[in-house]
């Protein structure tokens, strides 16, 4: 394994580092479960790792996949013949397209690259209507920020659209040696799954994004401070929200408050 990695140059610009350990991968494999007739999207399939066994367990999967040179290595694999493949990134890649097509929920997977996690997953959960799970190792770190909890130093803007949209769960963490190159850091295994009954809402997530990104470029002030443009001191006390906190000691139902009460005030606009 290590001598065919070595031939075929992970690349620095996609952050590539391959999945070696077969017992992880079995793991991996029977965490997600494939069944037939579900649609399963793999995003960077890399060398096959994953590919390989979950192709053998159904019909067809869709990879996404931006390196040609790593689609040609997959081409001689015996297993080439089960995929759909599309060389392009998968930040643009049409994932309403492929849904309205297959007229069912999409499961998406992979190992992410470390470069794209965060632009990545913000375009996915935008399409969270459409998915019925994601499956993705992660850097450690930023699955945790995934997770983190209000009070937490992990928490913030990530945090908070993430699990708006999403239950997340933490599978198991891998350390660095189960992959080629070995990268600097470790990695997690994470779950999420659309919520069927979200416990949070906003009019507009576009004005909760705006809320929180601006909130959180100044965490280590008061809110009275970092929000203080565009909510007064009063409306604080009126959300029974105190102005003294910083931004990591919100929840998100505060900040869907706080969203809620821009929209229906027209506070932006005025």
């Amino acid at each position: 394994m290590k001598k065919k990695i070595k031939e075929h140059f992970p690349l620095k610009r996609f952050s590539q580092n391959f999945l070696i350990n077969k017992n992880l991968i079995k793991k991996i494999v029977k965490f997600i479960d494939p069944q037939l007739k579900q649609i399963l999207v793999e995003i960077g399939p890399g060398l096959g790792a994953l590919t390989k066994p979950i192709s053998n367990m159904i019909d067809e999967l869709i990879v996404v996949e931006i390196d040609s040179n790593l689609l040609n290595v997959l081409k001689k694999r015996s297993f080439y013949s089960k995929l759909i493949v599309f060389c392009q990134d998968a930040l643009v890649f049409d994932y309403f397209n492929l849904f309205y097509k297959k007229n069912r929920l999409l499961r998406i997977f992979g190992n992410l690259p470390y470069n794209i996690s965060t632009s990545l997953l913000f375009c996915l959960f935008k399409k969270n209507k459409i998915i019925q799970d994601m499956n993705f190792m992660l850097q450690k770190e930023f699955a945790e920020r995934l997770v983190a909890s209000p009070g937490s130093k992990l928490y913030g803007r990530l945090s908070i659209i993430a699990q708006y949209y999403f239950n997340i769960k933490i599978i198991f963490n891998v350390s660095s040696e189960n992959f080629r190159p070995i990268p600097k850091v470790d990695s997690t295994f994470v779950n999420l799954i659309p919520h069927k009954k979200s416990p949070y809402f906003t009019h507009d997530i576009k004005i909760l994004s705006y809320i929180t990104n601006v909130a959180f470029q100044k965490r280590r002030k008061i809110l009275r401070h970092s929000l203080g443009q565009i909510f007064s001191e009063k409306i604080f006390f009126k959300l029974d929200i105190n102005p003294k906190l910083r931004a990591e000691n919100l929840s998100i139902l505060q900040y869907c408050q706080l969203s809620n009460y821009v929209i229906e005030n027209n506070i932006l606009k005025k």
